[in-house]
């Protein structure tokens, strides 16, 4: 059902009346600007597999989660990634940067399982130090992850939990005093929706105020 209400001039939508794919296209251009994984796992050969995500985020720091929607694909069969961390329970997270733009999108081609998609976006493969997936050297943030709990809430969509164990970033891209990432030399690329990608060339610094700052700005200092 769709509404329309005058009041606040809004349109109203009943998720229950709306197909999968059309509650994928309101959401997915609703919350935006979404980080991208280039997740790395590995296949029952020992084959490296790399698939994006924009279904991601990292939820906590203690422990360190960070969690994957994956879903299947046409055929309604799991995809390599989900497949691989459900027997192995092993991924890396690459962070997306607007260097990789393209690459990352070479591998979101949908190879067959014998073809890799390292080898097809010209990226290569630097060892883990806790998982056996190895890690994109190319990527600047890569996050080792070890599988913690994967919710599975329907035939077509798993959610897996991951506990980061180990994070590797590019060097001089980090203050090892306050473990800041410097976002001069860090240019992550963000997922809009559709083929929409955005940069984060403009920002700005809003420093987030105490109580007392804001009683005496909302002029209500007694």
């Amino acid at each position: 059902m769709t509404d329309t209400t005058t009041a606040d001039a809004t349109m109203r939508f009943d998720l229950a009346d709306l197909t999968p794919r059309e509650r994928y296209k309101l959401l997915s251009s609703a919350v935006v600007p979404r980080p991208i994984a280039l997740v790395v796992t590995l296949s029952a050969a020992g084959h490296h597999n790399a698939a994006p995500y924009s279904f991601f985020n990292v939820l906590s720091e203690d422990p360190a989660i960070v969690a994957l929607g994956l879903q299947v694909n046409a055929a309604g069969e799991h995809k390599d990634t989900a497949t691989n961390i459900a027997r192995d329970g092993e991924f890396v997270v690459n962070l997306v940067d607007d260097a990789l733009a393209e690459q990352m999108n070479i591998c979101a081609v949908d190879l067959p399982p014998e073809e890799s998609e390292i080898e097809a976006a010209n990226l290569s493969i630097a060892p883990s130090s806790m998982v056996r997936p190895g890690r994109i050297a190319e990527s600047p943030i890569a996050l080792e992850c070890r599988e913690v709990q994967t919710l599975k809430f329907s035939p077509r969509r798993n959610i897996v939990m991951g506990e980061v164990v180990c994070v590797h970033v590019r060097e001089g891209m980090v203050d090892p005093e306050t473990f800041n990432i410097d976002i001069e030399r860090y240019k992550p690329l963000g997922r809009l929706f559709a083929s929409l990608y955005s940069t984060q060339s403009q920002r700005f610094s809003m420093p987030r105020m105490s109580l007392e700052e804001w009683r005496e700005r909302a002029g209500k200092v007694d």
